[in-house]
């Protein structure tokens, strides 16, 4: 019995694959142009990115029917929201939070007809103020209650 596991009537493992006895196929293959790469007009892209933007649209179903990669129309929407962003910018108008400000505790908050509790707890302290509240003698109590602990 011969050592390689092919059976001995199995005559295609012996057979020379050329006519001149040869094991190796030699074959070249020139490929020329882009194939099935295209290119992307910029207004192509923006309204293919707009239309997976619209409400209720699916990125996955909108590069199916341009029959496009869907981490393709990802990647054009990073950056058509990146030139987004850096159009704000250019603008003067930088994204962030808005600092806000308290100022006055004067006056007393609407009388409504239900009865709101209001419970603050600062540390060990816990405040519980019930019904209509003035402001001015909220604001001095959470003054205090902020100086006790330090």
């Amino acid at each position: 019995m011969s050592k390689d596991s092919c059976k001995d009537g199995d005559k295609d493992r012996h057979t020379a694959i050329l006519e001149d006895g040869s094991n190796t196929l030699q074959r070249i293959e020139i490929i020329t142009g882009t194939g099935r790469r295209r290119r992307w007009s910029t207004d192509a892209k923006a309204a293919i990115v707009a239309e997976s933007f619209a409400p209720g649209a699916s990125a996955s179903g909108v590069a199916r029917r341009y029959d496009i990669s869907p981490g393709l129309l990802f990647l054009w929407r990073r950056q058509a929201t990146r030139a987004k962003v850096a159009a704000r910018r250019d603008g003067g108008v930088a994204p962030g939070f808005v600092p806000v400000t308290i100022t006055g505790c004067g006056g007393k908050l609407p009388v409504c007809e239900e009865q709101g509790a209001i419970e603050i707890e600062v540390g060990a302290v816990r405040i519980r103020v019930v019904g209509t509240v003035d402001r001015r003698a909220l604001c001095e109590v959470l003054a205090a209650v902020g100086t006790v602990g330090r």
